[in-house]
This record gives C-alpha cells, sequence and structure tokens, in this order.
C-alpha cells in the first residue's frame, strides 16, 4: 500500500496531525518530526515514527520516494489500518 506523507522537520514534538488534500498528489498525511533535515536524519525518524504509530516494525515501512522532498512516498503493507482523523494537538 502506499503511504504519502508531508512532512515538516524541526517540530517540537513528532505528531500526526491531519490528513490533508495535496493538489498534486491527492490525500497526503501530515506529520511533524523533530529531528532536522540533514544527511536522511528526518527521513530514518519519521520512518520510525510512522512504524510506531501504525504499530508496525520499522523493516515494515520503506522509503519509495522522496528523499529530499517535503512530500514523501512510502510503502507499508497491504491491509495497514489508517485512522481516518487523529485527535486535534
Amino acid at each position: 500500500m502506499i503511504l504519502r506523507i508531508k512532512a515538516s522537520p524541526n517540530a517540537r514534538r513528532n505528531e500526526i496531525t491531519a490528513w490533508e488534500q495535496d493538489p498534486l498528489v491527492g490525500p497526503v498525511l501530515r506529520v511533524r518530526i523533530q529531528s532536522p533535515p540533514v544527511d536522511g536524519k528526518a527521513n530514518k525518524a519519521l520512518a520510525t515514527f510512522l512504524a510506531k504509530s501504525l504499530g508496525l516494525s520499522p523493516s515494515q515501512i520503506r522509503l519509495k520516494k522522496g528523499t529530499t522532498s517535503r512530500i514523501k512516498t512510502f510503502e507499508i503493507p497491504d491491509g495497514t489500518a489508517l485512522p481516518d482523523s487523529f485527535p486535534p494537538h
């Protein structure tokens, strides 16, 4: 399954905020990550955070596209439950 993420590095805390509609790629999940976007640190932190949030192991999540972009495409196992919405922060 493909999951598109709109990442915001250098956040105060790691958190999933909401689904958004991006005009170019469609629905994206907005995620804030504490790590800086240097040497792939934010990408690794994002993958680890997503795995924990979705109840998966980090090896089940693979970054397919967007290593240097804010919008990233991850491959996750088919049938992974994605919440419809997240609590407000």
